[in-house]
């Protein structure tokens, strides 16, 4: 049975622990099968996360960020993306994208999980947007959102290389709360286990989050 993915997983299993097996695996068969590109000469794995490109560096998985806009890259410093990219890399099977969405609730292993993933991370993404729809149309936009006509604001964006979600937010007010949906696309449970999936929402709310108030802080005052 999968174990739930917590915000202590870096304590339950130690990154250094991922960073070994890493070390240990075969670059070749590990692009083969999660269908990250790699580069034999350079030692370079290349991944885009959330509109950002990035190398990963065999055997000692060292970061880096190939854009130079200065902003968020969560792949460089936060310990939650990297141990996320790092299993997608071990563990991942790349599939092709179909058009298909499915909630959490409808994925393979959702249903364990479900209650869990709502209050962690479709809850956040309402409280966190539900009052200021013109910053989250304007940070998906940034990002290449596209947008998708559920909720007052809705977008489909990709997460981590072909990986694809949607977001969609209906707006808060004085008598009802906001209140939100994300929706994953089917070749997520290919590329993830069960336990990964709350750190998705974790790690592109968080994101986000970041992104819209760097845009914010170039406003003209």
């Amino acid at each position: 049975m999968n174990i739930p993915y917590e915000k202590n997983q870096k304590e339950r299993v130690p990154f250094e622990t991922y960073k070994a097996r890493f070390r240990e695996a075969d670059p070749v068969l590990l692009s083969q099968v999660s269908g990250a590109p790699y580069d034999a000469k350079t030692g370079l794995f290349s991944v885009t996360l959330m509109g950002k490109r990035y190398t990963v560096h065999y055997p000692d998985f060292e970061t880096h960020c190939l854009e130079e806009d200065g902003g968020y890259a969560p792949l460089l410093d936060n310990l939650e993306t990297k141990i996320l990219v790092i299993r997608y890399l071990l563990e991942g099977k790349k599939a092709p994208f179909k058009g298909d969405f499915y909630a959490y609730a409808d994925m393979p292993w959702g249903n364990h999980y479900n209650q869990v993933f709502q209050g962690r991370c479709v809850k956040r993404l309402a409280y966190t947007f539900g009052f200021k729809l013109d910053s989250f149309r304007q940070v998906m936009e940034s990002l290449g959102g596209t947008p998708v006509p559920q909720g007052d604001a809705g977008y489909e964006f990709f997460f981590l290389d072909d990986l694809k979600l949607q977001f969609m937010i209906w707006e808060g007010d004085e008598e009802f709360p906001p209140s939100a949906q994300i929706l994953f696309s089917g070749n997520f449970a290919s590329a993830f286990h069960g336990e990964d999936m709350a750190a998705v929402g974790d790690i592109s709310i968080g994101t986000l989050k970041r992104l819209a108030g760097e845009l914010a802080a170039r406003q003209p005052q």
